[in-house]
């Protein structure tokens, strides 16, 4: 079994794969080029950080154009610096 191990102070995003294609009200199909990548992924890993405020299994949100992308066993991954994570989603009870 092969797995990938973020090194230094990265974090390895695992990103879902929209798949479908998009239309306007008009019906003009959206091609995936032109439609704005969602900058949240899961993470599967992370490199040594001293105490991270997320753990494996988090969804984050982080800086567009970050990281370096790659395919990695027919699934879609992210590595980006520990200090391009913006935010951790988080599920909370509506008021």
């Amino acid at each position: 079994m092969r797995e990938l191990q973020p090194l230094n102070e990265n974090v390895l995003l695992e990103l879902s794969e929209n798949k479908g294609e998009e239309k306007t009200a008009s019906g003009l199909i959206i091609p995936d080029s032109a439609k704005e990548k969602e900058a949240t992924g899961k993470v599967v890993a992370l490199g040594n950080i001293e105490n991270p405020g997320i753990s494996v299994g988090d969804t984050v949100l982080y800086k567009e154009f970050s990281g370096n992308e790659l395919k990695f066993d027919d699934k879609k991954y992210l590595f980006i610096p520990y200090a391009d994570v913006l935010a951790k989603v988080v599920e909370t009870d509506a008021i």
